[in-house]
């Protein structure tokens, strides 16, 4: 199923810029773009400038990277409320709309911000001599960042909700700012930890939405963990282009890199078939024989 078979509309969205913000046709460069993305509050209107963006650059209709500085923190709505993760109300999800719109609400924030994610990649590592293939892929990936949170804001419209109704959480963005320091944490961090996680997670939210007969939005959910995958792969090929090009050792690199700076460390169980599709061998996550049961941080 194709995003478009299921209310995102046409497949060409984003070639124009989203009405107010003609003025990004103007844009020096790619980073410029991003930035406008990253400056945007509102949501929707975040969504399409993402789409705009990645539509320009891959038809190279753009004048190189640029040099355009991110904000720390991307602009944020006035809703969700933003609460500590330990703090966030849970549902159960079943035959009533609560809890399947309570999922749905999460998923969305968890896009909305991966927009921002992949956009500050952009441009706050604009200098850093990476090959034209590495901003082509996380355009790329931004790009479908916006059309997921597209189709989940669809579904809670479809269900009699909106993002902004629920609360949410701001760990993702706090992982952003842990590792603005050198693009090898980032990397390690936000594709190869929280992404990664998604596809732990989402073939059993799937399941549930299923069960609950609500297929339609099991068929967004599916659409993202089955693209989610070709973002996981393109975070551990360019991390392990840098450990090549750095001179270290892959695999011993990450796990120190987590080890300082991911929170909480590495919860299974993991989902190998879809790592694995996106050539994430077992050695990164699986604790090593002498490490026991405690070592998978």
């Amino acid at each position: 199923m194709r995003s478009a078979d299921i209310g995102l509309g046409p497949e060409g969205a984003g070639d124009a810029p989203p009405p107010g913000l003609e003025a990004a046709r103007g844009a020096a460069g790619l980073s410029d773009l991003a930035v406008l993305v990253l400056r945007e509050p509102e949501p929707r209107r975040k969504a399409e400038m993402a789409r705009y963006a990645a539509a320009r650059w891959l038809r190279r209709d753009i004048d190189g990277i640029g040099a355009a500085a991110p904000p720390d923190r991307p602009a944020r709505p006035e809703r969700p409320e933003l609460l500590p993760p330990a703090k966030m109300p849970r549902r159960k999800i079943g035959a009533a709309p609560e809890g399947r719109i309570a999922l749905l609400h999460a998923v969305a924030h968890i896009e909305l911000n991966a927009i921002d994610l992949a956009f500050d990649m952009v441009a706050r590592f604009a200098g850093v001599g990476m090959p034209t293939g590495f901003f082509d892929d996380w355009v790329t990936i931004g790009d479908d960042e916006a059309r997921h949170f597209q189709l989940l804001d669809n579904r809670l419209a479809a269900l009699g909700a909106r993002y902004g109704d629920l609360p949410a959480h701001d760990g993702l963005w706090r992982a952003a700012m842990e590792t603005a320091d050198d693009l090898l944490n980032r990397l390690a961090v936000v594709p190869m930890v929280l992404e990664a996680r998604g596809l732990d997670v989402t073939p059993g939210m799937i399941a549930k939405l299923s069960a609950a007969g609500d297929s339609e939005s099991a068929a967004v959910l599916t659409i993202i963990h089955d693209e989610e995958i070709g973002h996981v792969a393109a975070g551990r090929r360019w991390f392990e282009h840098l450990c090549e090009v750095r001179g270290l050792e892959p695999v011993a690199t990450w796990r120190a890199i987590v080890a300082e700076r991911f929170r909480g460390g590495l919860k299974p169980p993991f989902n190998s078939e879809s790592r694995s599709l996106a050539g994430f061998a077992e050695a990164y996550y699986t604790p090593p024989p002498e490490a026991g049961e405690g070592g998978a941080s």
